[in-house]
């Protein structure tokens, strides 16, 4: 097991040393709220990751079942404990790690998190945690850690400005098509799709990477990106960038998809021009839910979704495409969410697919397309360099 101490540059070299085998045995504590939206990390961790071992879920409202018979009907072997006791009594061991499954508002753990945390820590065993509420800096969590030979990776902790990257442009030299599958909401399954892509690439012989931009993409394993809202705003563009260059550079995949965060008009926190602008987007892959009617959690202020011609249009504004579409059938049935997908196709005249429910090949010949074409797409932000004195749309 690679040890892994809760410093900001260790915790980077694990991030870039993405090719190392798993850290370690993790449990994934989503505390009862397995079957919630709020347990979207633990969802990613359970459809898989190349980061850790993952042996069980801590949840006591679905102890005795399978994690991925809960979470989408699909075994994957991974057993659902009551707590972590009867995760050891089952064992016979502790896991090394338990990895904070899930992604609550603000991100801060209220009292009974907190209280599960620490009795976790006082067992030896290392914390992972995700939350913006950096664990290590609260001392009776350090000292607990200290005390029982635990570690706590606080995933969401600021990297330095020194560090960080600035946009320099040197996105416009890189050649290696990539695309971003953004959303028109936050938690409706941009990265599971993002992944999805990537598994489907694999086994279709292409060579793709994603860059992550949350804390579950790093969970995941991936080897490439950052975490966007722990970045300070003047170097996001610049991380972008940043994590697209080296991608290209030192990975030379096929196929570079990006990962998007919440929606282009979430009013809690709009996201995606910057990862259409700074990274040189030239194609778009967008998430939506047909029946969710308002912004996630925004349901008390009447914050309605845009419909998803609109979104189109304000994305391809950006001078980018749309080049299908994905859908999160949460809250409807299965028959009226591939109804919708018929009808929608049709009415928008690009592939719609329905990741969790049909086949993600359909994907692949547009994928395929894009690649071919990519070299005679026009950037994002059109140049006028003063060599020629003409605008540049190479």
């Amino acid at each position: 097991m690679m040890k892994v101490n809760n410093t900001h540059s260790e915790i980077e070299l694990v991030r870039d040393n993405s090719n190392c085998l798993a850290l370690g045995t993790a449990v994934v504590l989503t505390n009862g709220s397995l079957t919630r939206v709020d347990a979207k990390t633990a969802h990613g961790l359970i459809r898989g990751t190349e980061r850790f071992d993952i042996r069980g879920i801590i949840d006591h409202n679905s102890a005795g079942r399978e994690a991925g018979e809960v979470l989408d009907g699909i075994q994957r072997s991974i057993p659902v404990y009551a707590d972590i006791d009867a995760y050891i009594a089952a064992t016979g061991k502790k896991p090394d790690y338990a990895i904070i499954g899930v992604a609550l508002c603000g991100g801060r753990l209220n009292e009974q998190w907190q209280s599960l945390v620490l009795s976790i820590l006082n067992q030896g065993i290392s914390i992972v945690n995700g939350m913006h509420m950096l664990l290590d800096d609260i001392p009776v969590f350090h000292d607990s850690a200290r005390q029982n030979n635990a570690t706590i990776i606080d995933i969401r902790r600021p990297q330095p400005f020194d560090q960080l990257h600035f946009w320099s442009g040197k996105i416009f030299e890189m050649k290696i098509p990539r695309l971003a599958v953004l959303g028109t909401d936050c938690a409706l399954g941009k990265r599971t799709t993002a992944r999805m892509i990537i598994e489907t690439c694999k086994k279709s012989g292409m060579n793709a990477e994603m860059i992550y931009t949350g804390q579950t993409g790093w969970l995941q394993g991936n080897r490439y990106g950052f975490i966007l809202d722990t970045t300070v705003n003047d170097f996001v563009s610049g991380e972008v960038e940043d994590a697209i260059v080296r991608c290209e550079q030192e990975a030379r995949p096929d196929l570079i998809v990006v990962e998007g965060q919440s929606g282009m008009r979430n009013p809690q926190g709009p996201c995606g021009s910057e990862i259409i602008v700074s990274g040189n987007i030239k194609g778009v892959i967008l998430q939506h839910t047909p029946f969710r009617e308002f912004y996630d959690a925004t349901e008390a202020l009447g914050c309605s979704l845009p419909d998803i011609e609109s979104e189109i249009k304000l994305i391809e504004m950006y001078g980018t495409s749309v080049i299908a579409v994905t859908l999160n059938g949460t809250g409807g049935s299965k028959e009226e969410l591939l109804s919708y997908s018929r009808i929608l196709e049709e009415k928008i005249g690009i592939p719609v697919i329905c990741p969790i429910e049909e086949s993600m090949e359909k994907i692949i010949p547009v994928l395929k397309k894009f690649i071919r074409d990519h070299d005679r797409l026009p950037d994002t932000t059109a140049r006028k360099l003063s060599k020629d004195k003409v605008y540049c749309h190479d």
